[in-house]
């Protein structure tokens, strides 16, 4: 670039962002649910499995030189699905129900945050143009990507809201950030945080609607059709619609956060 920043390796966060974030969050959770459940793998064994093809999947991408669409949202799926298979481990597998689940995972993000930040003295998706402040990038949407699970499953299976209820409470949360961004001052940065993390129980809840059977509430879709139907679309719209390495749409924030 002209005035001498690198560029970046991470796409123009617009609406269709927000749209193909959902679709691979969705796909996250059937397609983990697919290989834990389904195919009776259990929740370690898939962790292991979805963490190694995570680790492939993101040192391609911070091998890569410059912004490639389709490598990225592969890494953002990878990160889902792991995701989606850790949280339950966590949850469930570990002994500590929800609360104790979710709580691990919030501080496990708030930690990679905070190295983030000391390290580098911001961590807006602007500065994300050099291997270092990629791999604390990676790290930390990880632990967001997991903790949305978490809360996810958390809200649809303890408080009685239910699958359509989980993802409209979501829904509504993300509605007063997209508030938020367009009527006040707030920090950009923590906007796009809050927003990161809340479509991922959006996401989770959308998943469980379509797989999870009838009589709990969901719409007992195969876990393998409906996976190969959200990645269909997921191809479509990164094949179909304008990405662009870009930077968070406000300016660097590096020193607010």
């Amino acid at each position: 670039m002209d005035d001498g920043v690198e560029t970046s390796k991470v796409p123009e966060v617009t609406l269709i962002f927000w749209i193909i974030k959902i679709l691979a969050t969705t796909l996250g959770e059937t397609g983990g649910d697919a290989v834990s459940m389904s195919m009776n793998l259990g929740y370690a064994v898939s962790s292991a499995i979805f963490i190694g093809l995570f680790l492939i999947a993101v040192a391609a991408q911070i091998l890569a030189r410059k912004f490639h669409p389709f490598l990225y949202w592969f890494v953002v799926v990878a990160t889902t699905t792991a995701g989606t298979t850790m949280a339950d481990l966590a949850d469930r597998s570990l002994g500590i129900g929800y609360p104790g689940g979710s709580s691990l995972l919030f501080a496990l993000l708030m930690a990679s945050l905070f190295v983030w930040y000391r390290s580098e003295g911001s961590i807006s998706v602007n500065t994300v143009s050099n291997p270092r402040v990629e791999s604390f990038y990676w790290v930390s949407i990880l632990f967001s990507q997991t903790l949305g699970t978490a809360l996810g499953d958390w809200m649809a299976d303890t408080n009685g809201l239910g699958y359509e209820g989980g993802a409209l409470v979501f829904g509504v949360g993300l509605a007063v950030i997209a508030a938020a961004y367009y009527f006040t001052s707030a920090s950009r940065t923590a906007l796009f945080w809050a927003a990161f993390i809340l479509t991922r129980p959006l996401g989770a809840t959308l998943g469980d609607l379509l797989d999870k059977p009838l009589a709990n509430g969901g719409l007992a879709f195969s876990r393998y059709y409906a996976s190969a139907i959200l990645a269909a679309l997921i191809i479509a719209c990164v094949a179909l619609l304008p990405q662009r390495a870009g930077t968070h749409p406000a300016q660097p924030e590096r020193s607010r956060i």
